[in-house]
């Protein structure tokens, strides 16, 4: 038999363990919605006003400084948090909570992580790859803005269901 207070691994432990990866996880799905939402209702709108050349230039230079910033490295600890809060939440499925534990890892993990690499940087590698004073760039610009912020929203949405699922998951 195995001695669990030799090798760290007790229940107490385990449930530390668990409460700190749920609150990293529920406040990094917190800020992931409060980016989120700040580029859907003013980031996009105040970049679609002004010349499609100045807001393709100005979103190609955001996107070029995302992998590299505090909120690149945010955006993806929190994949991480949540993908172990998920592991975590299936092997202690008999623990109350774990089931809003579950939900919130997966909606992030989908709502947020999946949208962003299947949606919006794609977008980001086309708009990346136009000259912004191109005729070309014009027109994707019109597209890029209100197909981009769309998947954002969702993205918002996600992240902050996400955070509500974790953060009532910490209480129950």
């Amino acid at each position: 038999m195995m001695n669990t207070h030799r090798t760290g691994w007790s229940p107490m432990n385990i449930d530390r363990l668990q409460f700190a990866l749920t609150l990293l996880s529920a406040l990094g799905c917190w800020l992931m919605a409060g980016v989120f939402f700040a580029f859907s209702t003013f980031v996009m709108k105040a970049l679609a006003r002004i010349q499609p050349e100045q807001g393709i230039a100005a979103m190609q230079s955001m996107n070029a400084a995302v992998p590299s910033s505090l909120f690149g490295m945010t955006f993806l600890a929190t994949a991480a948090a949540c993908a172990l809060l998920a592991a975590f939440s299936l092997f202690r499925w008999h623990k109350p909570g774990a089931g809003y534990l579950l939900a919130g890892s997966l909606l992030y993990l989908a709502g947020a992580i999946l949208v962003t690499m299947i949606f919006n940087v794609p977008k980001n590698n086309v708009l990346a790859s136009v000259d912004p004073a191109s005729g070309e760039g014009a027109r994707l610009w019109v597209d890029y803005v209100s197909s981009w912020t769309a998947w954002n929203h969702v993205r918002t949405a996600a992240s902050i269901a996400a955070a509500a699922s974790l953060t009532y998951g910490v209480r129950a």
